[in-house]
């Protein structure tokens, strides 16, 4: 599994993340033109992304390139990460998950728990 991290902040953090919990896991960080080009064009599996409110720069250039309807909002400042709510956007198929870089220690493990329960 291939995934790509976009968005706005924490980049570095999220990769890391991501290695820690599961070091099989390739990753790259790009910037989010080409983060959301690499989902579109098939080369990344999945798009992570953070940012101040979790659905605009985490996301915007995914839901441009890929659209609205592969792209989920996991968190926003506020309204923490919800676990039933990520479980369903990976069964719908969303590639792309935008959250709010204080939530990054709870949306990751989140989202690689449900891609992984998923497949």
């Amino acid at each position: 599994m291939k995934i790509v991290v976009g968005g706005q902040v924490e980049k570095k953090e999220i990769e890391n993340l991501i290695k820690e919990i599961d070091p099989t896991i390739e990753t790259v960080i790009k910037s989010d033109l080409d983060a959301a080009m690499a989902i579109k064009t098939g080369q990344a599996d999945y798009y992570f992304g953070a940012c101040h409110t979790g659905g605009g720069g985490a996301l915007a250039m995914a839901i441009a390139m890929i659209g609205r309807s592969q792209c989920e909002t996991v968190s926003m400042p506020g309204r923490k990460p919800k676990e039933e709510a990520v479980q369903e956007a990976v069964k719908n198929g969303k590639k792309a998950f935008g959250f709010t870089g204080d939530h990054v220690e709870t949306a990751v493990p989140m989202i690689l728990d449900a891609i992984k329960a998923n497949k």
